[in-house]
């Protein structure tokens, strides 16, 4: 059994090992996103890739070892989706419009990836009953969200207001975006998202007036 990161001077896994890991993950994605988190186990994860629970268990230590690394994938996917998008805009308000666009074009293209997070997050805990994918877990997506809120501040794009507070309302309203799209497939999710992206820049542009001076 190993683990995504080997110890230094471990052998390192073969291309044949990284395809059936690959493969095992895209499995438990569908099975999550089919029968929800409950009744995912590795036993059928095994049955709708068509492999043994041993091969499952050699690859992986056990379910929790394989949702942390079906989570770390889904992220690491959308991060190399969302970031060159986002990138090329040489304005804050131009990145923060292109960011919810950009997570709403990776949702709709993956609705499987995002429902099994869904199942994930709102069910997968640890062993004193929090939430192992709580606030804490979405803590790097707080923070380059704030780096954008700082930046559009310092440009004079933005008002001053609290980058904490509002980088935690705005990855809120964009689960809130996604979940919808969960219960209603036939969902606009691109227009949801230039709504989206209409509020947030109402909010926090330096010429709306909006709420009061942060201290």
């Amino acid at each position: 059994m190993r683990s995504e990161n080997e110890p230094p001077g471990q052998k390192r896994r073969s291309v044949i090992e990284d395809v059936r890991r690959a493969q095992i993950i895209r499995g438990a994605v569908e099975t999550f996103a089919e029968v929800g988190y409950g009744s995912t186990s590795l036993a059928r994860i095994a049955e709708r890739v068509g492999i043994s629970k041993g091969v499952i268990s050699y690859h992986f230590a056990g379910k929790d070892e394989l949702v942390d690394q079906l989570v770390s994938t889904i992220y690491r996917e959308m991060v190399e989706f969302v970031v060159p998008r986002v990138a090329p805009e040489t304005t804050a308000t131009g990145k923060l419009r292109s960011r919810i666009r950009a997570v709403a074009e990776y949702v709709d293209g993956n609705r499987a990836q995002l429902l099994a997070l869904a199942e994930i997050f709102s069910n997968a805990r640890g062993a004193d009953g929090r939430l192992l994918y709580g606030h804490a877990f979405n803590e790097d997506l707080y923070r380059s969200q704030e780096e954008i809120f700082r930046a559009g501040q310092e440009a004079g794009e933005f008002r001053q207001f609290d980058t904490r507070v509002m980088a935690v309302s705005l990855e809120a309203a964009i689960d809130a975006m996604v979940s919808y799209l969960g219960e209603y497939p036939d969902h606009d999710i691109a227009a949801h998202a230039e709504q989206l992206a209409d509020l947030f820049e109402q909010a926090v542009r330096a010429d709306s007036g909006a709420g009061r001076t942060a201290r």
